[in-house]
């Protein structure tokens, strides 16, 4: 079972929580028992699972990678958006989440992110829905 949806995202670098509308996706299934993929089809942009109570983990992560990849760094690339490739591909653009009873078996404070990194856009996410019942 497959779902999409897409979002506008705001600015040049943001994460955005999606974790209801990825448990949407999983209630839409009908699977009870499975694993749950969530994919965005975007090189400028990635997924990732974090801390989703203190907004500060955020700030940080964004701060943090920021540092690693300068904006102002020497790139090759002619557009101009070299940091969001080597950003996103460093946050990793799929993540699987194990389904049970129905529901992301996330922890307490886990939430799933879309990474912006080449902002503002529309962007895709896929979220297929497999199961391992017999």
């Amino acid at each position: 079972m497959e779902q999409q949806f897409t979002l506008s995202t705001r600015a040049r670098t943001q994460f955005i929580e999606i974790t209801e509308r990825v448990q949407e996706a999983v209630r839409g299934s009908g699977i009870r028992s499975g694993v749950a993929r969530v994919f965005v089809p975007h090189t400028t942009a990635g997924v990732t699972i974090n801390e989703n109570a203190d907004p500060s983990v955020v700030r940080d992560i964004l701060a943090t990678l920021d540092r690693l990849v300068p904006q102002d760094g020497s790139y090759d690339h002619s557009e101009g958006n070299s940091p969001a490739h080597v950003k996103a591909s460093l946050m990793g653009f799929c993540q699987t989440v194990f389904v049970e009873q129905g529901k992301l078996l996330l922890g307490t404070w886990q939430g799933i992110y879309l990474c912006e990194f080449d902002g503002p856009r529309t962007r895709r996410v896929v979220v297929r829905v497999d199961s391992d019942e017999r």
